[in-house]
């Protein structure tokens, strides 16, 4: 078994609203709503193997009043009280806080030591573990294409600028108004053609030693398990890669704060799990996955629905 939770987005600040000015976020209450989280893992019976986070998890407000290490350091401590690995994604909050350099060299670095990384070019953060026999875990790199969390003077930024002002003419590059493709915004990323080679690599091993194979990133990479808008730049390629392969069961992601699901052609789940930051404070939003020979069954709490995914 395993913990999920997404978006935690923790600042210490008043309630506020999402960018649409219609739904509320808990921005203090985050963290009290993780400590349950974590008060709930601690106590399961058998002890989960590992936690996922998927992103997001202090909000930009505290780049802006100078409190992302505070911010960091209580998130980190809540999760720290688990006797399990926690594994973390990047979203585009951690990049509004943080430079990827800053990155490595915190908590939310988690490619364990041995673990096998992605392509080293451009320092991607991509990686993949195998808590046990014939089950893996691999970690995408969501903002590899990016123009937040990449210096204005790499290559990487510009490739992606580039392909953001080809696809988005607003003068806020953050604003899909009128886009045929509105996935195409500054708050969104893609997967460079490094990782997805490397990617693709990974699903054939774990093909010829028939493994089960769980996937996260931050962003969804499917239509039907998202809004439209938040969805990684080239989903269709990451799609692609996975049904290329017999061993993907199960896509997570977070970033879309009302969450989502689908299970699409290929027999892959595709999860997307309720952001803590819009959930009020007598509710939450984190589940416990327990995996079986052939199905995953989530425990959801507060705004995420239990759901049983057979493979």
């Amino acid at each position: 078994a395993f913990g999920v939770i997404a978006d935690i987005q923790y600042a210490d600040a008043e309630d506020g609203y999402n960018f649409g000015g219609y739904q509320r976020r808990y921005y203090r209450q985050s963290l009290h709503l993780l400590w349950d989280a974590v008060e709930a893992w601690a106590a399961e019976k058998p002890p989960l193997a590992f936690v996922l986070q998927l992103g997001d998890i202090i909000d930009g407000l505290n780049a802006r009043s100078g409190e992302s290490e505070r911010a960091l350091a209580q998130v980190l401590a809540a999760l720290g009280q688990l006797q399990v690995p926690v594994h973390h994604t990047w979203g585009n909050h951690e990049f509004y806080n943080f430079s990827r350099a800053r990155l490595v060299h915190t908590g939310l670095n988690s490619r364990p030591a041995g673990a096998v990384a992605g392509p080293p070019a451009e320092d991607c953060q991509a990686y993949h573990f195998s808590p046990t026999t014939r089950f893996r875990v691999v970690v995408l790199d969501a903002y590899d294409l990016s123009t937040v969390g990449r210096e204005p003077d790499s290559p990487r930024y510009w490739e992606s600028l580039q392909l953001l002002r080809e696809k988005n003419h607003n003068d806020n590059l953050n604003s899909p108004a009128g886009l045929e493709e509105p996935r195409f915004v500054e708050f969104n990323g893609g997967f460079s053609q490094a990782q997805l080679d490397w990617f693709n690599e990974v699903l054939k091993f774990s093909d010829e030693n028939q493994e089960k194979v769980v996937v996260m990133g931050h962003l969804p990479i499917h239509p039907d398990a998202s809004n439209g808008v938040c969805l990684a730049w080239n989903y269709e390629d990451a799609l692609s890669v996975i049904h290329s392969h017999q061993c993907v069961v199960c896509f997570l992601a977070g970033h879309l704060h009302d969450g989502g699901y689908c299970l699409d052609s290929h027999g892959v789940h595709h999860l997307t799990l309720e952001g803590v930051i819009e959930t009020p404070p007598e509710s939450n939003a984190f589940g416990t996955i327990y995996v079986y020979e052939d199905k995953m069954v989530l425990k959801g709490r507060g705004r995420i629905s239990d759901r049983v995914m057979h493979f």
